[in-house]
């Protein structure tokens, strides 16, 4: 009866136990990640007590910085006082803003989580369909194309390619308004309530708003989304190329199945793994802060955020936004290979 009842629950216990392995060691690579920004600020040049008093400041003042700042305490006191401030939100105030770290992260990874999921979904769609045609007609017009783009989206550099948009679309045809996530007369207009340009323009029920937003998306979207397609295409090309020649195919083929049965129902499944990596390091590689991009297109996103904190000095802007483009490749990386276990065939095999 016992035994039985131990069969019973090993099915049960096993996907609990995988997922509590998965919230360890999610947990463990994110304090590791804390560990590496509590040590560069301990190694980086800038005092930040002398950064918060200033140059001119006198002697008392910059001892009492350093005692305000926990400077002056063991190394192991300051890290548990860091590691506090982390998990409670607080990552103290940028100098290059005057606001809270943040609050500056909060507005500016939205801007940029918009932009790189608007980009990915599109880049993802195309590209998956373009590889996928590519590989059905070896050097045909699709394989062409797919060829073309790739080589335009690997070698041309992505802020001459933004420069060309602007230049096309914005300057010439006047298809498109000009850099930022608004019309100005609507900045001001517009509540913002999630942060997202998209939703806060349709929460605020206007149709212009909504234009607005959606005409200024559109642009860094593309070039972005070129740049995703180039790598999703030729991989996935590459993938179904490799499986058109295996046994299960032909059988499949020989069973009278079509090619769009056999590319949507046997291939597809089998290189699912794949597929899904591919994407998820685009995404990951976007979400990181396309700094070129948003730079080209005055995108207050993350990046943008980060490249002139770096050039103001502000540490505490630039350890803050280096953990949370880290968390985010992080915990990116770690739903990803958990999705990949899902799907692989192989994997699941593995598990039993």
């Amino acid at each position: 009866m016992q035994a039985n009842e131990t069969a019973l629950a090993r099915p049960i216990l096993r996907p609990v136990l995988r997922l509590l392995r998965w919230l360890f060691s999610l947990a463990l690579t994110l304090f590791g990640l804390i560990v590496i920004t509590f040590v560069l600020t301990r190694l980086s040049a800038i005092d930040p007590a002398l950064q918060k008093v200033g140059d001119h400041a006198s002697q008392s003042s910059y001892l009492d910085a350093r005692g305000e700042l926990g400077l002056d305490r063991p190394l192991a006191v300051q890290f548990l006082r860091y590691l506090g401030d982390v998990l409670q939100g607080n990552l103290g105030t940028a100098t290059s803003t005057g606001q809270p770290v943040q609050a500056d992260i909060v507005r500016t990874f939205t801007a940029t989580l918009e932009l790189a999921t608007i980009a990915t979904v599109l880049g993802a769609v195309l590209g998956l369909a373009l590889g996928i045609l590519a590989a059905l007609k070896p050097r045909g017009l699709f394989d062409n194309i797919a060829r073309l783009l790739s080589l335009i989206g690997y070698s041309t550099p992505i802020f001459w390619l933004g420069l060309i948009f602007l230049l096309v679309f914005y300057a010439r045809l006047h298809w498109a308004p000009g850099p930022g996530r608004l019309d100005v007369v609507y900045q001001y207009t517009m509540k913002p309530v999630t942060g997202f340009a998209l939703v806060d323009a349709w929460l605020s029920g206007s149709p212009g708003i909504l234009r607005s937003a959606l005409a200024h998306l559109a642009l860094p979207a593309c070039v972005l989304a070129l740049n995703a397609m180039a790598g999703i295409s030729r991989l996935t090309r590459a993938a179904i190329l490799e499986q058109l020649s295996k046994e299960y195919v032909l059988t499949a083929r020989a069973k009278g199945a079509g090619t769009l049965r056999v590319v949507l129902v046997h291939i597809l499944p089998n290189v699912a793994g794949t597929l899904i990596t591919v994407v998820a390091l685009a995404y990951a590689s976007l979400l990181e802060g396309a700094v070129l991009t948003e730079t080209v297109f005055a995108w207050p996103g993350i990046g943008r955020y980060l490249t002139v904190a770096m050039f103001a000095g502000d540490t505490a802007a630039i350890l803050g936004s280096t953990l949370a483009i880290g968390t985010a490749f992080v915990v990116l990386n770690s739903v990803t290979d958990l999705l990949v276990t899902r799907v692989d065939p192989v994997a699941l095999a593995e598990r039993g």
